[in-house]
């Protein structure tokens, strides 16, 4: 029997920025941020690695990436929406 993989989520270089300025300026833990925003939590330390060796992050770049987007980057709206509403 084999076991069909999950395919990998690509995400885009504006959402692995905001999930990490999130990361950095909010007093939650990671694992709440990537909870919010539907990723792993070691997800965002690898980014954040990556930003600190390159000074950039990687962008997706395999097919479409509309649908995604606009997916991540309204869970990221929606996430955004509820750390202000903590910080009131």
């Amino acid at each position: 029997m084999t076991v069909k993989r999950k395919p990998n989520n690509t995400y885009t270089k504006e959402f692995k920025l905001e999930a990490l300025r999130m990361m950095d300026e909010s007093a939650r833990s990671a694992s709440e941020i990537a909870m919010q925003l539907g990723i792993r939590r070691n997800q965002l330390y690898k980014w954040k690695e990556q930003m600190i060796k390159k000074g950039d992050l990687p962008t997706a770049k395999r097919g479409d990436q509309s649908k995604k987007f606009n997916q991540s980057y309204l869970k990221l709206n929606k996430s955004l929406e509820v750390i202000e509403k903590e910080k009131q």
